[in-house]
């Protein structure tokens, strides 16, 4: 009925066509209003300008400015009301509480690991890098430097040990046995970190390790107890201790993925043996111990393989059969005595490209090396410029050597001054030679 009121408006003035729309839609709205109840006198109306225009017109468009005002404003608002409305002030708190169970006892397997955790988190640090400060950012948020790590207490005496590559960037300055690299906080009792500058003692990059030491008291030093590595089986549960992102004391539980692993340090070398755990590592475990399921540190958590960042189920871990080589050696002397033949060895990828398929290619042997005295051959030139092979060890004391890299990681397990049998291929033949192994300087 609306339209046709307005079709019979439009047809009292066909000649009109500009002015009469305006005037259609004021009597429109005037017809709308009458029909809505309001038949009382009818609204005058006055012609300016070939234009209808009406001032109780404008005054009805005030009234429905205002309810639809009220209208937007109640909408807006409904929900805020009916939140209101929801509460019940008859009901009574401990009608709608839930009943509340009782802690049961732990399963034998928690109990054991919540009991490995409280052992031996008074044995981890948290060690931030003396040149790093932690930063806050516009969010409010503290930002934590990739020098935080974590650390093991390794004996009574104060000493810690801890990743190189966690006081990497103070290490890089040089500094000598004795100065300030680092803030180390140990746990007390109590539950209160206490503070204490961690002066260097030795640090080794070849095995992403370095020792410091705190003036701290004899009864705040927990040492952390050390297992063997060698006896590892993949699948055994271990956890790992530390302080990922800056939250001290975080405990994650896996299994042993892999062993004798490669691993890629963050310190820019590569260290064999290493073991691999699916056990959540993030940046800041790195120098925290790698438990077994008996509490004695298997292993120091050092790397992760990720392309986020964060944890992929992929971490690596020093096994304790090389920090117990390391750790002493970095503690008497300030750096590591590694045994060697003190000659140098062709890269795998060149021996590959010399058709050398196995074994250490000898490029140099020093004038007046135990190698040199027992007769090793290097690599040389012919009289046409040719390349002469020199000797190749395949074996060392009956271990096969598949390359120079593998020749390093055999030789690793050996002291200076121990007698090796070298297994040589010198052109077609095949010679056994016997010497003492030296002080590695090359």
């Amino acid at each position: 009925m609306h339209c046709l009121a307005c079709a019979a408006l439009a047809a009292r003035a066909p000649g009109r066509r500009f002015g009469g729309r305006r005037r259609v839609a004021i009597e429109c709205a005037a017809a709308s209003a009458t029909r809505d109840g309001d038949e009382t006198a009818p609204r005058p109306t006055m012609e300016i300008n070939g234009e209808m225009s009406s001032k109780p017109v404008l005054l009805a468009s005030k009234r429905k400015l205002v309810a639809f005002s009220a209208f937007c404003f109640c909408l807006h608002s409904s929900r805020y009301f009916s939140a209101l409305a929801l509460g019940d002030p008859s009901v009574k708190i401990n009608d709608v509480t839930p009943k509340i169970f009782p802690s049961g006892p732990l399963f034998p397997t928690e109990k054991r690991i919540a009991e490995l955790f409280e052992t031996n988190t008074y044995s981890v640090v948290n060690i931030f890098d003396a040149t790093l400060r932690p930063q806050l950012n516009v969010t409010g948020v503290v930002e934590i430097p990739e020098g935080n790590g974590s650390g093991v207490v390794w004996d009574d005496s104060g000493h810690i040990v801890t990743n190189y590559h966690v006081v990497g960037n103070a290490l890089s300055r040089k500094p000598k046995p004795g100065e300030v690299v680092a803030r180390v906080n140990i746990l007390a009792a109590d539950g209160i970190q206490k503070n204490f500058e961690g002066k260097l003692v030795g640090a080794d990059r070849a095995k992403d390790l370095a020792v410091l030491k705190v003036d701290a008291p004899t009864d705040l030093l927990k040492p952390i107890n050390v297992g063997q590595s060698s006896a590892l089986r993949v699948g055994q549960q271990c956890l790992a201790i530390g302080n990922p992102f800056g939250f001290d004391h975080t405990l994650t539980v896996g299994v042993i993925s892999g062993l004798n692993r490669d691993i890629f340090s963050q310190a820019g070398v590569t260290i064999g043996g290493g073991i691999q755990t699916d056990a959540a590592i993030n940046p800041g475990n790195s120098g925290g111990p790698l438990l077994d399921s008996k509490g004695h540190m298997i292993g120091i958590n050092t790397a992760i393989f990720t392309q986020t960042g964060t944890s992929a189920g992929v971490g690596f871990a020093i096994p304790s059969s090389t920090v117990l080589k390391i750790a002493p050696q970095l503690i008497q002397f300030g750096k590591v005595r590694r045994a060697g033949l003190n000659v140098e060895f062709a890269p795998d990828p060149i021996a590959y490209q010399l058709n050398v398929r196995s074994g250490a290619l000898i490029l140099q042997v020093p004038g007046g090396s135990t190698a040199a005295k027992a007769g090793l051959v290097p690599t040389s030139r012919g009289f046409a410029g040719n390349i002469v092979l020199g000797d190749i060890i395949v074996a060392v004391d009956g271990k096969p050597i598949k390359g120079k890299s593998d020749l390093l990681r055999v030789l690793d397990g050996y002291g200076v001054g121990h007698k090796v049998s070298l297994t040589i291929r010198r052109g077609d033949e095949t010679l056994e030679v016997t010497l003492p192994l030296e002080e590695a300087s090359i």
